[in-house]
């Protein structure tokens, strides 16, 4: 935040109601830092704060809030001010803030939109949630092939303020279709008399409208892409995606797959915990964690079967929660590194075979160092047979958890279920239920 503002004057001036004071001390305050001031505010203050911004700096400052903030905001505006604040933001960012109005609200806002508005919002909103379609602005620089430089920068000109960025031109046929795109410094540096085919590039790369938000973030990650083109099933440009846009996607996949691996699930809204009622924050936690009370289940059952066993070397009982704990960590580790290839696109399902394999060789080697350590103290605990039957169930456990963490993963992606899913907890609580059978099998196997 800027550093020549006093942010503790402000809040006084907005405790104090003091609007002159207030309105002289926003313009030193950058759009980014204004959002910022008001993300850190109560509503009862940055309601009224938000209402002294500028007109033509509202939508810039509104653009940089979270999403739950922006949602609450809107509700709070008058029709009016709600009207002039939707106008003002991009395309893609008004069809957000529609979309998360109540239906009814949203029907009657988008009503009351200009006829162009009303068609570009409506065409966007078509579109799946989380797919480029949704995301993308239909706000682009397009240019025809065989105009000269000359004319290309006088159509740059008249349509600069429509595009959502001015650093690279679409070239597209007559038909709409896209060709391929040239740089606007290319433009300036070129001659006037120039051909823009002869600076057009056809490498371009493009994603169609359906592609999901987290593949359109691997894409423009792995081609270092500022733009990208989205076009319809007959290879038409109809919109484009910033980096800006991207970065926010980014952000709440990342804020999705860690609630996921918490096993906090997510809905509708990205769950923002200083703002989040307890009541949200309980029903978000309450279901995985009864599941995972009933996968335990398992495990009690588990342990009640091999009742004689643990009557016979109470010393079992000694090195069970290590083992079974041991195995756990094995399986989160596992996850977590197949949970983030598959969200990166480092590796694909057709991979899981030689993934496996490798896995299979690490997890036998951790367990056998794992075994050997644990070997000593249960050997001197229990006897010989015991400090055997324990480093051999350390081994295998290992081995389990390790698959386990590695394949449901693997197994959800299939299932088109977030791979997320395949949380810390979950995968735990498979592990030790498979843990505790490995366990006290093995101890019946080798003890007598």
């Amino acid at each position: 935040m800027s550093e020549s503002v006093d942010f503790q004057a402000l809040v006084e001036r907005l405790q104090d109601r003091d609007w002159s004071a207030l309105t002289e001390s926003l313009p030193a305050l950058q759009d980014r830092d204004l959002a910022a001031l008001i993300s850190e505010l109560d509503a009862h203050l940055w309601e009224p704060l938000f209402r002294q911004i500028p007109t033509h700096r509202q939508a810039d400052v509104f653009a940089y809030l979270s999403e739950d903030r922006q949602q609450t905001l809107v509700l709070s505006l008058l029709e009016t001010d709600r009207i002039t604040l939707l106008t003002a933001l991009s395309y893609d960012d008004a069809a957000a803030v529609i979309a998360g109005l109540p239906e009814s609200m949203g029907v009657e806002t988008l009503a009351t939109l200009s006829e162009r508005d009303r068609w570009v919002i409506r065409s966007l909103l078509a579109y799946p949630e989380e797919s480029a379609g949704r995301l993308m602005t239909p706000e682009f620089i397009a240019l025809e092939a065989d105009w000269t430089l000359a004319q290309a920068l006088d159509h740059v000109r008249y349509t600069h303020e429509e595009s959502e960025t001015a650093n690279s031109a679409f070239i597209t046929d007559e038909t709409g279709r896209l060709l391929g795109f040239v740089k606007l410094q290319d433009l300036l540096l070129g001659a006037a008399d120039r051909r823009v085919s002869s600076l057009m590039r056809t490498d371009v790369i493009s994603t169609p409208t359906r592609t999901d938000q987290e593949e359109v973030a691997r894409i423009m990650r792995r081609y270092d892409l500022e733009v990208l083109p989205v076009v319809d099933e007959r290879e038409i440009l109809v919109g484009i995606i910033t980096v800006d846009d991207v970065m926010d996607v980014a952000a709440e996949e990342t804020t999705e797959d860690f609630l996921r691996m918490g096993s906090v699930g997510v809905g509708p809204i990205v769950l923002n915990l200083r703002n989040a009622s307890a009541n949200l924050l309980y029903r978000k936690r309450v279901g995985w964690l009864l599941i995972l009370v009933v996968v335990n289940v398992f495990a009690g059952a588990a342990i009640s079967v091999f009742e004689t066993a643990i009557e016979a070397v109470v010393a079992l009982v000694f090195f069970l929660p290590m083992v079974i704990a041991t195995g756990g960590n094995a399986g989160t580790q596992a996850s977590t590194l197949m949970v983030r290839s598959l969200a990166t696109g480092d590796v694909q399902l057709r991979d899981w075979l030689p993934l496996w394999g490798k896995e299979l060789a690490v997890s036998i080697a951790l367990g056998a160092t794992l075994g050997l350590a644990i070997w000593g103290a249960a050997a001197w605990l229990g006897g010989p047979e015991v400090g055997l039957a324990v480093a051999v169930a350390m081994s295998l456990v290992v081995v389990v958890g390790s698959m386990v963490g590695l394949l449901l993963p693997m197994i959800l992606t299939r299932l088109n279920m977030d791979p997320a899913t395949a949380s810390a907890p979950l995968v735990t609580s498979i592990a030790d239920v498979g843990g505790i059978l490995v366990y006290f099998s093995v101890a019946i196997a080798i003890l007598p």
